[in-house]
Parts: structure tokens; sequence; C-alpha cells
């Protein structure tokens, strides 16, 4: 079992006018677990995907105070490739291109720095194609520059490929169905599906559930993704927890119960 744990967490930046820093996010507490799935949902601008970049060590956001850890280790002290290696995953809105670099030699070497060693190159060509075929990704894709040329939907199934080949403890998958249409969100809802079912290995052989959090603004890919926790987040923080029946009046009424000021009757 594997647990990250989110605790008063406050991220500012730099407001880029005037030199002062602007609050993002604004004491969020948040826990999870392997073998889980939890939902963050929020309107545009209300900080989720602030919290992804700060989980990730993305230098532009600033934790000013609270904390995070994985396994009781402080995930704050790691450099971004040291959250990687202990088992955080970032899948990304906006994926970026590395135009030189191709897709098998980075997947290749992403997949060394986790595991430690060189996977076998037989079987690791195995593992690849077997990942793509399921992902129905185009094998001529593996000599492609990472990310370069691709679709919305190309470059969030090949978020998905790493998910599934690099096996994190805890993957944070930041609108990932954004730019989906019907049919690539099916199939990256079935990998997202199978991470959680295969997880990673602890080193017994024993596969983990994988653990996630799921940043979205929509329920439509709630409809293949099941949460068994979804967060309401607005201001920086999460302002209301419950069971998927939560994203059930989200879909039905929006966020105007959670927006409105305390006292308007609203």
């Amino acid at each position: 079992m594997t647990t990250l744990e989110i605790k008063d967490l406050h991220v500012s930046v730099d407001n880029q006018s005037d030199g002062d820093e602007i609050a993002i996010l604004n004491g969020v507490n948040l826990t999870v677990s392997s073998g889980e799935t939890h939902a963050v949902m929020g309107p545009n601008g209300s900080g989720k995907s602030t919290l992804s970049y700060a989980i990730a060590g993305h230098p532009k956001y600033r934790v000013t105070s609270g904390s995070i850890t994985l396994d009781g280790q402080n995930v704050l002290d790691m450099s971004v490739d040291e959250r990687a290696r202990a088992g955080l995953f970032l899948a990304m809105q906006y994926p970026v291109e590395v135009p030189g670099v191709s897709m098998s030699n980075f997947l290749r070497s992403a997949a060394t720095a986790v595991r430690g060693e060189a996977p076998k190159l037989r079987l690791w060509v195995k593992e690849v194609k077997a990942a793509m075929g399921q992902l129905q990704i185009d094998q001529a894709f593996g000599e492609r520059s990472v990310n370069e040329g691709f679709s919305g939907g190309e470059k969030k199934r090949h978020e998905i490929l790493q998910l599934g080949l690099l096996k994190p403890k805890i993957a944070i998958l930041d609108e990932t169905d954004s730019g989906l249409d019907v049919d690539a969100l099916r199939v990256v809802s079935e990998g997202v599906n199978r991470y959680a079912e295969s997880g990673w290995d602890d080193g017994t052989g024993q596969p983990v559930p994988g653990g996630i959090l799921l940043i979205t603004h929509y329920t439509r890919i709630l409809r293949y993704i099941h949460p068994q926790f979804v967060h309401v987040f607005i201001g920086g923080r999460i302002i209301e927890s419950g069971g998927p029946e939560l994203a059930d009046e989200l879909e039905e009424n929006g966020y105007v119960r959670f927006s409105q000021p305390a006292g308007t009757g609203v």
C-alpha cells in the first residue's frame, strides 16, 4: 500500500506585472491511497492544475506552507526526477513537444530511470507493442519525436502509454479528457482503468493497485472511470467531498451552490 498525503497546502505564483506573489492554493487537504480514485472537480481558474503542478514540482509554483508526503517521505524536499522515481506521475493537460527525441528512446530512458536498470530490449519491445496496441497507437509513432506534430488526442494517448509502462504508485491526471473525441475518451479511460487494476510491483511480485487523482471539469470521463471519492475545488481549496453522487449533482446543477457566498440564500 502507498499513500499520498497533502496537508494545509498553500501555493503562490509570481505576478508578472508587479513582482508580487499571487496565492493560488489556500489550504488544500487531501489523501490518496492505493486502490483509490479521487476526482477533483471545479470551474476554470479554481487552482486544480496548480495542485497537480505543485505535487510534481513545477518551479513556477512556490509552496508557502503545508506539506506533501508520499509514504511518509517529504515530497517537497525532492527534485522533479526524484518525485518521479519515488512513484509520482503527472499526465499533463498540455503535453509538451520534445523535438529530436524519439518516443521509443524517451520511453525506454524513462523506464530505465524509474526501474533502476534498462529493461531487456527483446522483452521491452514486446511490452511496448502490447501497450501501444491496447491504446490503438500506430507502431510508427515510436520513431517520431515526442509529441511533435501529434494531435491533442494522440498526445493524451501517449501520456496514458507512459502511465501503463512506468507503473507509478500514484497517478495525477490533469484534465486528461480535454480535447478527446468520444472514441479516444473511451480508449484513454480503458488505459487508466488498466493501470488502476494492475498498479505497480512492490518487489514481492504481487501487484499493488494504483492510486489516481483525476482532475477534470466535466463528468463525461466519469462514465468510464468511476471514482470512489469526488471533491469540489473552489477558490484554491476543497470545499466539499463526497461519493459519486456529488459528481451527479455537479452534472445537473453545476457549481452554483458551491460558488455562492454564505448567507445569500441561493
